[in-house]
């Protein structure tokens, strides 16, 4: 798991300007940091030295405070307005590295809600639907601790780490040796512990995705399995749930405290060693108490900033793991947007599947296949067969949905005249201009929250209704007497014919006979297997 995706930058635009603004502030306070450290140096020397200063202890770096801020009063302004000057630095800081979180936050979730939106229906139905709201709510909310706190923190070691060095050099050439070999400890013991990091912010995102999709499959459920008298049935299974991601939590948490142990351990151990060297040479008289000072105050800064970092990564590893998520379904490809031209008004048009195939997702089937279909207005046209055989997927085509992998889609006028809606190549119309003329009814109707109090039957009714009712050239419903009974059936396929005696194409997916009597016109669909050549058994 890399601590910087550069992705979040390059491909989310409006993070840019801020993240380029949080830079300077953050090089302006690293000089503050650094005047800071030979500020207290220039304070502190004549109080501690058993003899009046003479000489200037910070050499070179003596151009940078003035030996007259050893008086108390002059020196402790300076000191005050560096302090302030800091203040305000971290002050606008933290509020630019929150916006820009947000605006992250904010940017990814639309742009993964749209392009699932564009990846269509078939792929939604994949099961793939659950894991994405959970990622769009709960799992890139984890990208704050990382603008926040990760980045701002990554900044300051990029600027802040190499200047005290630098600094240490000019001041001590033996502290600087000690400051450079135990330095780089800090960021190999960092590695360790996030190769370790990085399993267990994996998993602690797959526990909240699992724990996520199965609640919300409940809560789809819940009416359906109360009216059964099985709602107390999945409570051992939620309880499971919770508990592995409980543990996931805490296992993460574990070893964010025990990386943080040990970085504390190895920054304190390695400025002590710069202490104790100061100490013995101070007492020999091989340098003074003002450079010893500078350097005393300078060295936990060296250190400091890679400390924080790696305290703060692991507070940040389940937004990175979030948004690589994210990048991950970005990546996906779309089909291939068809043509721009809007479709004709649909009312009182002749729907005609030619050949129709469409292609599984993994290439191996074709469902349907060579489909043909003619669906007239004021009639109801029945799709039958097996289930898997594609009358789902014929629907998402007639609804501009899904693009045919072979054949056509037209729609043609009663003096003759025919419109191609879509076809194998990249001809056709544009598919809202389609779609917004159709009225589809899914197999598990969606109500929102209307529906959650509501059974599926319920809903199905609910839905077939509104869709009846809708006055859409085009009705598409599949399997709308599913989940009816004998009297809720009948008045379902009631409506149906009432809407296609009002002109309506009506397009049904069913397996119920009541319904294929009831329609005018069926149609079996069958797949065919690509690799056997045939269709299936």
């Amino acid at each position: 798991m890399a601590p910087f995706d550069p992705r979040l930058v390059t491909r989310v635009g409006p993070t840019r300007p801020l993240l380029l603004i949080l830079a300077t502030l953050h090089a302006a306070s690293a000089a503050l940091v650094l005047l800071q450290a030979l500020l207290l140096a220039r304070l502190l020397a004549p109080v501690l030295s058993p003899t009046p200063l003479e000489s200037d202890g910070l050499g070179a770096l003596g151009a940078l405070v003035p030996t007259s801020a050893r008086e108390v009063r002059f020196g402790l302004t300076l000191l005050s307005a560096v302090v302030v000057g800091r203040a305000v630095l971290a002050w606008a800081s933290e509020r630019i590295a929150h916006r820009a979180g947000a605006r992250v936050v904010s940017n990814l979730r639309s742009r993964v809600i749209g392009h699932v939106g564009s990846l269509g229906p078939r792929w939604l139905a994949s099961g793939s639907a659950p894991g994405v709201n959970v990622l769009v709510t709960q799992g890139l909310e984890g990208l704050l601790p990382y603008f926040t706190r990760f980045l701002p923190s990554l900044l300051t070691a990029a600027m802040v780490t190499p200047l005290a060095v630098v600094m240490v050099t000019g001041l001590d050439l033996t502290s600087a040796a000690i400051v450079l070999v135990t330095l780089p400890l800090v960021p190999l013991f960092m590695w360790l512990v996030g190769r370790l990091t990085q399993t267990h912010s994996e998993r602690h995102l797959a526990s909240m995705v699992r724990l996520g999709s199965q609640t919300l499959d409940l809560i789809v459920g819940l009416p359906t399995l109360r009216s059964l008298g099985r709602s107390q049935g999945p409570a051992g299974r939620i309880h499971g749930l919770g508990e592995a991601h409980r543990k996931a939590t805490m296992g993460s948490l574990r070893i964010a405290f025990l990386s943080g142990l040990v970085l504390e351990l190895l920054t304190t151990l390695s400025v002590a060693l710069v202490a104790v060297s100061m100490g013995f040479r101070l007492a020999g008289g091989s340098i003074t108490i003002e450079t010893a000072l500078a350097v005393l105050v300078l060295a936990p800064e060296a250190y400091l900033p890679l400390r924080n970092i790696g305290l703060h990564f692991h507070a940040s590893t389940n937004g990175i793991a979030a948004a690589e998520a994210a990048f991950a379904l970005l990546d996906i490809p779309t089909p291939g947007r068809r043509g721009s031209e809007p479709a004709p008004n649909l009312a009182g048009l002749t729907l005609r599947l030619d050949a129709l195939s469409i292609a599984t997702p993994d290439g191996s089937l074709l469902a349907p296949a060579d489909l043909t279909l003619e669906a007239h207005p004021g009639t109801v046209s029945a799709l039958v067969g097996p289930n898997g055989e594609g009358k789902s997927t014929a629907l998402l085509v007639l609804a501009g949905l899904v693009y045919p992998t072979s054949g056509t889609v037209t729609a043609v006028a009663p003096d003759g005249t025919t419109h191609l809606l879509s076809d194998d190549d990249t001809n056709g119309v544009e598919p809202e201009t389609w779609s917004r003329q159709c009225a589809w009814v899914p197999q598990r109707p969606d109500l929102g929250p209307e529906g959650r109090s509501l059974s599926l039957g319920q809903r199905e009714r609910l839905a077939v209704g509104r869709a009846c009712e809708s006055g859409r050239a085009i009705l598409l419903l599949d399997e709308p007497t599913a989940h009816l009974d004998g009297q809720a059936r009948q008045e379902v396929i009631s409506a149906i014919r009432d809407a296609a005696l009002r002109g309506a194409v009506v397009v049904v997916a069913t397996h119920d006979d009541e319904l294929m009597a009831a329609a005018d016109l069926v149609v079996e669909a069958r797949a065919l297997d690509r690799a056997a050549g045939g269709t299936r058994p």
